[in-house]
């Protein structure tokens, strides 16, 4: 046994595993993987086996963390890349030919907070692209090698704002209600290829979402989970028989997010929402 398969039995004891994901047959596509939860996904992929694909932005930060996730035993390439632009999909797909991309982690995305009507329509646009656009391009361009592959998974990350109307970011908690719906859709269409599909939904979470947004009141005031409670939640459903639909990180972000879909109304959601963003 080598110490690559010696450290993912080690894992997969700790963890309880079933009849989940074979972690030591995947190369991992993880976006947003400078920092935060992309980071902490490299992490935990890397110490189950996992070779890794990471694509963010920052360039330097990819680099630390391929050095640092390499002594796992696993290969690691770095993609630099700005998802804001059209045709990243493609782009992506043609950087790692030959790769053997089997699994597939959407996690990049930010929000802007403030009055929408005072919002800069550039950043805007680029939210959109990145949160949704970068999501559906990326998933088309690697689906079907995923899905001809039969062993590997597709994790969308939404958010918790999905689940209601989120005044001061409507823009962002709307990209996340698409990349839900979207997500559940794509777990239909690959039931039976071996593809899991998966919508991951954090809630606040201690990362650089809130240092780029500017602002710590989106949480409001919300106990903010750590990036490693929220990829735990998806290794734990990854290791199950059958993977769910979709998961939601901590019980309290659970409770809120069945609230938030039996309010009596639309409206009624959203003012609370609001009133909680504000009193934060």
């Amino acid at each position: 046994m080598t110490d690559k398969d010696r450290l993912a039995v080690t894992d997969r004891l700790a963890y309880g595993v079933g009849m989940g994901v074979d972690f030591t047959k995947q190369t991992v596509l993880v976006t947003g993987a400078s920092s935060g939860i992309g980071a902490e996904f490299a992490r935990r992929l890397a110490a189950r086996g996992s070779d890794l694909v990471l694509v963010a932005r920052r360039e330097d930060r990819l680099e630390e963390l391929a050095a640092e996730l390499r002594p796992h035993g696993v290969t690691v390439h770095v993609v630099a890349a700005d998802l804001a632009q059209p045709g990243i999909g493609q782009r992506l797909a043609e950087e790692v030919a030959g790769l053997g991309v089997t699994s597939l982690v959407n996690n990049a995305g930010f929000a802007t907070f403030g009055p929408f009507h005072e919002e800069d329509p550039e950043r805007l646009r680029q939210e959109v692209a990145v949160d949704v656009n970068a999501v559906v391009e990326i998933s088309r361009a690697f689906i079907e090698p995923l899905r001809a592959n039969g062993h590997g998974f597709l994790i969308n990350v939404a958010s918790m704002a999905a689940y209601q109307a989120t005044p001061w970011s409507s823009v962002y908690g709307a990209t996340k209600a698409f990349v839900v719906s979207f997500t559940e859709g794509l777990w239909v269409e690959s039931r039976g290829t071996g593809l899991r599909v998966m919508a991951l939904s954090p809630g606040a979470t201690r990362t650089e979402f809130f240092e780029v947004v500017g602002t710590d009141e989106m949480a409001g005031g919300s106990r903010m989970q750590t990036a490693g409670e929220v990829v735990a939640t998806a290794m734990r459903a990854l290791d199950r028989k059958v993977t769910p639909v979709g998961v939601i990180s901590g019980r309290m972000n659970r409770v809120m997010a069945f609230a938030g879909r039996h309010f009596s109304s639309r409206a009624m959601g959203a003012r609370v929402v609001g009133r909680m963003v504000r009193q934060s």
